[in-house]
C-alpha cells in the first residue's frame, strides 16, 4: 500500500545539517594524508617482496632456453 503522506526530514533546523558536514571536512582534511600512508607502506612491502624473489631465486638460476 503506498503512503501518500509526504517525508519530514530527520533534522529540524540548518544548524542540525550543518554541524555534520563541518566535522566530515575536518575529517577528509586529515584522512587522505593516512591512506597515502598505508597504500605507501603497502607497495614498498610488495616491491621489497618482490625483489627478494628476484634477487634470491630468478638470478641464481640464471638464463633459461
Amino acid at each position: 500500500m503506498p503512503n501518500d503522506e509526504p517525508q519530514l526530514p530527520a533534522a529540524d533546523s540548518a544548524d542540525q545539517l550543518i554541524a555534520p558536514l563541518n566535522e566530515v571536512a575536518e575529517a577528509l582534511r586529515n584522512g587522505p594524508i593516512g591512506a597515502l600512508v598505508v597504500a605507501s607502506i603497502a607497495v614498498g612491502l610488495l616491491f621489497l617482496g618482490w625483489m627478494i624473489f628476484y634477487f634470491c631465486l630468478f638470478i641464481p638460476r640464471g638464463a633459461i632456453g
